[in-house]
């Protein structure tokens, strides 16, 4: 079975086909038609921004001839509670949309650089939504928590992954193995809601 990531990203392809591979699922993303995406995110919630992520994905396919796959589409984001919960569904556009991670990560860093390690609490969040060519959508939630570190760690990630830190690792997101990422990560939590509650895609 192959499904359909609904990103131009081929980092968050790899990730999500290292979990699948066990399922013998393959995901692809719309690049392998030759095709690119640019779905506004204009949700005020994970869930909205997923879902018209995914829809419009599946339409724009359709468009192209290409009927008979389902489209999966994740939105995510860091909530920080020294920041009040920031960056949330704004994770993705922090300081724009075209600004590297590493500007971003050390912009976070510097406004919480004299807060404690016990106040800085923080957790990624996942939502993925399921858009089929029936017109069905079903979601599925995850995440994972930590704080933030007090400086930029790792290499093995991408966005906001060397700056969370795992207690129970000792490590950023990004100094996980693909094998301990994929175990703890919100989006490796949303993936394993997806398949337990939608029983594999069978539907």
């Amino acid at each position: 079975m192959k499904l359909v990531l609904a990103t131009n990203n081929p980092a968050k392809v790899k990730e999500i086909n290292s979990f699948f591979a066990s399922y013998g699922i393959t995901v692809i993303s719309p690049a392998d038609f030759g095709l690119s995406i640019s779905p506004k995110e204009t949700g005020k919630t994970f869930h909205e921004n997923a879902k018209i992520k995914a829809v419009e994905t599946l339409d724009y396919l359709k468009e192209h001839g290409i009927t008979d796959h389902i489209v999966l589409a994740d939105d995510s984001g860091l909530e920080i509670q020294a920041l009040e919960n920031e960056l949330g569904v704004d994770s993705a556009l922090f300081m724009g949309e075209s600004t590297p991670y590493l500007i971003r990560n050390k912009a976070i860093l510097d406004r919480l650089q004299d807060i404690p390690p016990k106040s800085r609490g923080c957790r990624f969040v996942c939502v993925i939504a399921a858009a089929y060519p029936d017109g069905k959508v079903f979601f599925a939630e995850g995440e994972v928590t930590g704080i933030v570190a007090d400086k930029i760690m790792g290499e093995n990630g991408f966005g906001y992954d060397p700056i969370f830190f795992l207690p129970e690792f000792n490590k950023t997101m990004a100094e996980l193995t693909d094998k301990e990422k994929e175990s703890v990560s919100h989006r490796g939590n949303a993936l394993r809601a997806l398949i337990s509650k939608f029983l594999c895609f069978s539907r």
